[in-house]
């Protein structure tokens, strides 16, 4: 299904280059919950699902400049209290 313009595409399962992207932000994710994270594992993505251990989960909008800009990744949202199964929307 392609994405449409300004929405998600459907949910994928995290390799090893989206988990690298979640491992570069998981200090700034801490500071913004006040909390420390044990297992800190991407689990699938569009915009990005974590999981923090146990049921907890946080949304993370995570963006990544292009190479010609400088190629810098920033945490830019996230949202806490997710599920595995919430859907990844836009916020």
């Amino acid at each position: 299904m392609p994405m449409l313009c300004g929405g998600t595409a459907p949910p994928l399962e995290a390799d090893d280059t989206i988990q690298k992207l979640v491992d570069g932000v998981k200090d700034n994710v801490e500071a913004k919950t006040g909390k420390k994270y044990d297992v800190f594992s991407a689990k699938t993505y569009t915009s990005q699902v974590v999981h923090v251990g146990g049921d907890d989960h946080v949304h993370l909008f995570i963006h990544k400049k292009l190479p010609c800009h400088g190629g810098e990744t920033s945490l830019e949202k996230l949202q806490e209290s997710k599920s595995l199964h919430d859907p990844i929307g836009h916020f």
